[in-house]
């Protein structure tokens, strides 16, 4: 096959590595600082990846141990998901719980700085190298939030994170269950089971599942958690992929529990990513569960990491594909649209999870810390619950 130059594929190729090399050479060579052949072949190699786009790159033996620790749902740092959005470092959404939901950090964030360094033109692995860190150490990130009339700098305090996928397990009112799925990792499935055998033990006739600020996690685990709530070979997700490389890959309800007969609504918001997206998106197009909240984030793409095989301890995360709905819509850079729309302010969204946290873990906070919220209402939870319940009386024989 020929190139625009015509010249074949492999000449092409050939021609671009004699370039590269050639300016590795000269780096060696000329360069003002002196740098060791690892250090501009690393370079190389996060320049190339991180130019596809913000989800790829190269990692690096820390980094690929970080990914494996983040997937299992314990790690250390500041306690946020970030992503890059208009190409600004942005808060996907803070992990409760962690120094950054502490420090007040919200979904929307833009970080224009981390300990002043600017983030404009740098990569997402980047940003995230420069916020993690020893224990106990401060970082400083400058923050732009709509609504505020000028950035300000927050400090957080690193800390180590293990963050549980399943909270707040509850009948919440007479045959009303709620669960909240705080991210995707390799337990989620597993916790879900236990919490859902719970609330039917005790008379559940209808769920709220919360995936507001949940930032995504594993394809499989997400897979894992929809199924519950479909009948065996109904699609979840359809996976597509450059042609003869990455083919279309249809992901369809296995395994064997299943809860199809109780109503569903699922709760969403700007916070909600990747994960959170394909579930709400396949329970949505199979009829299966109405959403409420607000639009999710947009974070429909697949990224494989892959261990070199020329250095075990090293891989690259690539975008292979794109996650589609049941329905063929694309999630990437999209989000999925709710079917009751319930906006919320970023001051009323703070306000619901801190009382939400001092609701799930009342040895943890004081007299004083509550009463301050005592009166917060999640409007987005009491239209979910009103719903479910209109539905549950209409079904009553």
């Amino acid at each position: 096959m020929l190139d625009a130059s015509g010249e074949t594929e492999p000449e092409s190729a050939y021609k671009d590595l004699e370039v590269l090399t050639e300016t590795m050479l000269l780096i060696k060579k000329h360069y003002v600082e002196t740098k060791t052949y690892d250090q501009i072949a690393s370079g190389a190699l996060h320049g190339m990846l991180d130019a596809l786009d913000p989800h790829s790159g190269f990692l690096e033996p820390e980094q690929y141990t970080n990914i494996r620790e983040d997937t299992s749902g314990r790690f250390s740092g500041i306690g946020i998901h970030v992503g890059m959005r208009d190409g600004q470092l942005t808060v996907i959404a803070p992990i409760e719980d962690t120094p950054g939901f502490r420090a007040g950090l919200q979904s929307g964030d833009r970080i224009t700085a981390v300990n002043g360094e600017k983030t404009a033109g740098i990569s997402l692995r980047e940003a995230v190298k420069r916020m993690r860190g020893p224990r106990g150490e401060a970082v400083v990130l400058t923050i732009v939030r709509e609504g505020e009339p000028a950035p300000f700098d927050v400090e957080v305090v690193r800390d180590d994170i293990e963050v549980p996928s399943v909270k707040g397990a509850r009948l919440i009112r007479h045959g009303i269950g709620y669960i909240r799925i705080t991210q995707f990792a390799k337990p989620t499935a597993d916790a879900l089971q236990s919490a859902l055998d719970g609330l039917v033990t005790n008379g559940m006739e209808a769920l709220v599942l919360d995936l507001r600020s949940n930032p995504g996690g594993l394809l499989r685990a997400a897979v894992a958690v929809a199924q519950k709530f479909l009948e065996k070979g109904q699609l979840i997700v359809t996976t597509k992929g450059r042609t003869g490389i990455f083919d279309e890959v249809e992901t369809r309800a296995g395994g064997e529990q299943r809860y199809t007969d109780i109503p569903m609504a699922i709760l969403v918001n700007g916070g909600s990513a990747s994960a959170s997206e394909i579930v709400a998106g396949a329970l949505q197009d199979q009829k299966r569960a109405v959403l409420v909240g607000e639009t999710t984030f947009g974070k429909g793409s697949v990224q494989s990491v892959i261990r070199l095989r020329s250095d075990n301890e090293s891989a690259v995360r690539l975008t292979t594909a794109r996650y589609y709905t049941p329905g063929g819509r694309e999630i990437h850079d999209k989000g999925i649209d709710p079917d009751i729309p319930v906006i919320v302010s970023p001051e009323e969204w703070r306000r619901v999870q801190i009382r939400r946290a001092h609701v799930e873990n009342p040895d943890l906070y004081g007299q004083e810390d509550t009463e301050e919220y005592t009166d917060v209402v999640d409007r987005q939870l009491e239209r979910a619950l009103d719903l479910l319940q209109a539905l549950l009386i209409f079904e009553s024989p």
